[in-house]
């Protein structure tokens, strides 16, 4: 699944071709993805202007005139392609149905899972493609952001106001493993399996420690958790200036592929030496909550 970074790369491509635009149609070619399309969607957002694309979570949030968001979550496979209006023409020709797009060349699978298709008053075209359909879209009244259901329970984001002393207070009486807590997206948003590994490693913490360990007797966070924070801070920053990682489906919205996976330390490497300097220790990898966990026992404790 498509973490922080891979939605931010994604969120900053939108937001260069999308804003200032109209969308002057708006196609879907199914009922739904993993939640039903909501009815009037496409009354809804044709004719509207794009203002700004954000980010919340994992999630990409489109503001238009009216006061309207436009909702969209990547799912596992989830993916948008842009069409300038200078190529669209070269798929004028190509036949489309109303379960097929004509511009599978572009998308693939021969355009059988592009479910969304929005036209913009410049002539151009962006494509959402999804073929686990586990994306969902949505659209609702700005005013009601804060009460709407996919985003109410969010915790702080981490390349914010998410601070050390933050953290502790939200650690005290959990027992769970801090790697779980690190995916609980009440507790901070958007740091998936793969940068929570890997923080956890730059911060030598082991990530079946438990997470009520990390905060003193006082409440304050512990120089651990206060280190774990900024590696948290750092591997974000790192993964998005190079577009986020390569896993899985994941691409930026104009079709490259993000090149942190190029500077895992421990994700996916089982067996491998540890790059720490001077540790030698051997990369194991651990099942928690049923997701692959990868960790050098050796310095991290």
């Amino acid at each position: 699944m498509p973490e922080l970074p891979e939605v931010e790369t994604v969120r900053t491509g939108l937001e260069q071709a999308w804003v200032g635009r109209v969308m002057t149609e708006v196609h879907l070619r199914r009922d739904g993805l993993r939640f039903p399309f909501p009815k009037d969607m496409v009354q809804q957002l044709t004719g509207k202007k794009i203002e700004a694309v954000r980010r919340r979570a994992k999630y990409l949030l489109i503001d238009t005139t009216d006061g309207l968001v436009f909702l969209s979550h990547l799912g596992m496979s989830g993916r948008y392609t842009l069409i300038t209006p200078s190529e669209v023409p070269r798929y004028s020709e190509v036949s489309s149905s109303p379960s097929h797009s004509k511009f599978g060349e572009l998308t693939g699978y021969e355009g059988r899972h592009d479910h969304m298709e929005f036209r913009f008053d410049d002539g151009s075209v962006a494509v959402y493609t999804d073929p686990r359909r586990f994306g969902i879209a949505d659209v609702f009244l700005r005013a009601e952001e804060q009460i709407q259901p996919l985003l109410e329970h969010l915790g702080p984001e981490p390349l914010e106001q998410w601070t050390a002393q933050d953290a502790a207070r939200r650690c005290q009486g959990k027992r769970s493993p801090i790697k779980t807590t690190l995916l609980d997206q009440r507790f901070v948003v958007g740091v998936g399996n793969i940068y929570a590994c890997e923080a956890l490693h730059r911060s030598n913490i082991s990530p079946t420690r438990p997470t009520n360990k990390l905060v003193r007797k006082d409440g304050r966070p512990t120089k651990a958790l206060t280190l774990l924070v900024e590696q948290v801070k750092e591997v974000l920053k790192a993964a998005i200036e190079v577009g986020g990682s390569t896993l899985n489906d994941f691409a930026a919205v104009d079709g490259t592929l993000g090149y942190f996976g190029h500077h895992f330390q421990v994700y996916d490497r089982e067996d491998g030496p540890c790059l720490k300097e001077g540790c030698n220790g051997t990369i194991e990898r651990i099942v928690q909550s049923n997701r692959s966990t990868f960790l050098c026992p050796r310095c991290q404790k």
